[in-house]
């Protein structure tokens, strides 16, 4: 896949986190997608069960929002650094970083594997 296409296809899922359009998001990924978040400890495999996967994140964080900070991308596969901000229910504004790893299939995401510092995130003032 062309590196060019590939950081389209990052923009467009990127821009589908930060609105929360699950369309969009899920436009981006295979059938068979699998979502895993590491450090939650959170997975889900195939389109349906990430879609309300997603939901469910979005439902408890409505504003969350990504900031890419790097981009590395190869023929096969795309690191994505970012760093999140999010209210919890508590209140707090909260701040964390991660690490996605997207292998492709067909043009599309085929994993969304991600690492993060959420269990110590940064308070904001």
């Amino acid at each position: 896949m062309p590196h060019e296409s590939i950081r389209e296809l990052i923009a467009r899922h990127d821009e589908g986190w930060n609105s929360q359009d699950l369309d969009a998001i899920m436009a981006c990924y295979t059938p068979d997608i699998v979502f895993a978040n590491y450090n939650a400890g959170e997975s889900a495999e195939g389109a349906p069960a990430v879609r309300d996967h997603l939901a469910g994140i979005f439902a408890g964080w409505p504003d969350l929002r990504f900031r890419g900070r790097r981009l590395y991308v190869s023929d096969e596969f795309a690191v994505s650094e970012w760093t999140a901000t999010a209210t919890h229910r508590d209140g707090r504004r909260l701040e964390w970083d991660g690490v996605d790893v997207f292998p492709f299939r067909d043009g599309l995401i085929a994993r969304k594997d991600v690492y993060t510092t959420a269990h110590a995130a940064r308070v904001l003032p």
